[in-house]
């Protein structure tokens, strides 16, 4: 069922955090690292036990995110806090960034404590398939994420983790592929707006199940991948101006769940202002200074190589030296500074005393 708190309360006039343009001022210079302003000080729910305190991690999302988690497998454990898949050739899970990605660094080497990762995000998820169509009907969206997922098996009886409102965060990165499916519709508006109506109940319902602690990660400039670059100046505008929007909805439904729950702690994490950094100025970053080309992908490379930095002829480069490893995805360096940008704002917020 789909509740409505988060809904009426997003129509409050409630000001944006999205960052605005990088500053002028030599920001990108060398030695200087600009990160990204995410929210400001903000209230501390009493279930924030500090990022040292969490242990368990529910994420939501899309390609961006997924490492094929699947639910009916194994279960994070202090042997493999990721659960499953489990292979040799693919240690890190299967993700789209040729490499360990967000959850996988947060998880692993960012942590401040033993934890465990219910990655529940699936490639290709819009926030609900009857309002955007994923590119296969398969696709779960986030709304069957957490419904067919999250609640069978980690909510009623049997459930397969032990958490609580005090050690877990809830992580939601969506919104990439409901743009790119709707962006150049006439009523890509009122498809938003349907779209962000699911994605407050969605909330509700984690909220009543528990949940306390959230992260929103906003969408980054995806209008910048080669997939839009490729269809002109005009694709790019428009794409854009619809990724803006979205991240203001983003940011809004971010302060709902702390004006409806004031309990809550909410994170939110700007991607966008991040990616366009580093697009512009890789060394930005010691593990993105390696970028040495920004704006294309080698087809050579595109379904992913088989080791982290392998290297064909005929792209000149190596494949870590690409920012994008297709025409929509990223490799996995510029994933790992957003990992541990994230942790930094988490540890930055003690522990409700």
């Amino acid at each position: 069922m789909i509740l409505s708190n988060l809904a009426l309360a997003a129509a409050v006039t409630i000001p944006s955090v999205i960052a605005g343009p990088i500053p002028e001022e030599n920001p990108h210079g060398p030695n200087k690292t600009w990160t990204p302003p995410n929210l400001p000080q903000h209230p501390i729910g009493k279930n924030w036990s500090g990022w040292k305190g969490i242990s368990n991690l529910f994420v939501f999302g899309d390609s961006y995110t997924t490492t094929s988690f699947d639910p009916r497998l194994a279960q994070p454990n202090a042997t493999n806090p990721l659960g499953n898949p489990v292979s040799p050739s693919a240690p890190h899970g299967y993700t789209a960034v040729n490499g360990p990605g967000w959850v996988q660094q947060l998880t692993e080497v960012y942590n401040r404590s033993e934890i465990l990762s219910y990655n529940l995000a699936y490639g290709g998820a819009t926030v609900d398939s009857a309002i955007v169509a994923p590119y296969l009907p398969t696709v779960l969206s986030f709304r069957q994420q957490v419904n067919q997922e999250f609640f069978p098996y980690y909510v009623e009886t049997g459930a397969n983790a032990r958490w609580n409102s005090n050690n877990a965060l809830f992580c939601v990165f969506i919104g990439i592929n409901d743009i790119g499916n709707a962006w150049y519709k006439s009523n890509a508006t009122a498809i938003f707006d349907a779209t962000f109506h699911v994605y407050a109940g969605l909330l509700d319902e984690l909220y009543h199940a528990g949940a306390r602690n959230f992260l929103f990660i906003n969408v980054p400039p995806v209008n910048l991948a080669p997939l839009t670059t490729s269809q002109g100046p005009s694709s790019i505008s428009a794409e854009g101006a619809a990724i803006e929007g979205f991240n203001d909805r983003i940011s809004n439904l971010a302060y709902s769940v702390e004006y409806t729950y004031s309990d809550s702690t909410v994170f939110q994490f700007d991607t966008h202002s991040l990616f366009d950094q580093v697009l512009e100025y890789p060394a930005a970053y010691p593990q993105t200074s390696g970028y040495k080309n920004t704006t294309a992908f080698c087809v050579a490379y595109e379904n992913g190589t088989p080791a982290l930095n392998t290297f064909d002829p005929s792209c000149g480069i190596p494949v870590d030296q690409y920012f994008w490893l297709n025409s929509l995805h990223p490799t996995y360096h510029v994933q790992d500074v957003m990992a541990q940008l994230i942790a930094q704002e988490l540890v930055a917020v003690p522990a409700r005393t």
